[in-house]
């Protein structure tokens, strides 16, 4: 059960690291309102979102595929770790009941970054991965 566990989880964790660089691709004005709401506007070019929508989508496919893992899993959890950062308020008061800014929907992303170290964890166990497969591991 663990390789089909692992597996479920590098492809959802991966899967949205693509959806959130198509995003970027597509809809720029929200990733320039996401930049300036939660970066403190950093990132929020238009060329900056286009690198970097690039950059999520191939990491995000890499991730799926289960290629260049011992690279992959850190990139997320820098990624989704900058995001758990700027949502902090939200991860200790999702309520908003102390802390102006909560939000139960932005709770997720500890469970998120909790899941990408699960992943990078159990690399070894992880044995349906491409680069695995491939020998390239």
């Amino acid at each position: 059960m663990t390789p089909i566990a692992l597996l479920l989880l590098r492809v959802s964790l991966g899967w949205l690291m693509v959806v959130w660089g198509v995003d970027k691709l597509t809809d720029p004005a929200h990733g320039q309102a996401v930049a300036e709401s939660f970066y403190l506007g950093l990132g929020s070019g238009g060329t900056f979102l286009n690198v970097a929508g690039i950059f999520q989508v191939l990491v995000g496919v890499a991730t799926v595929l289960g290629l260049f893992r011992r690279l992959t899993w850190p990139v997320l959890a820098v990624v989704n770790g900058i995001t758990l950062v700027a949502v902090w308020k939200s991860i200790v008061d999702p309520w908003g009941f102390f802390l102006e800014g909560g939000n139960l929907v932005f709770y997720s992303s500890a469970v998120i970054f909790a899941g990408i170290l699960v992943g990078w964890s159990s690399i070894e166990q992880d044995s349906l991965a491409l680069d695995r497969a491939l020998n390239l591991d």
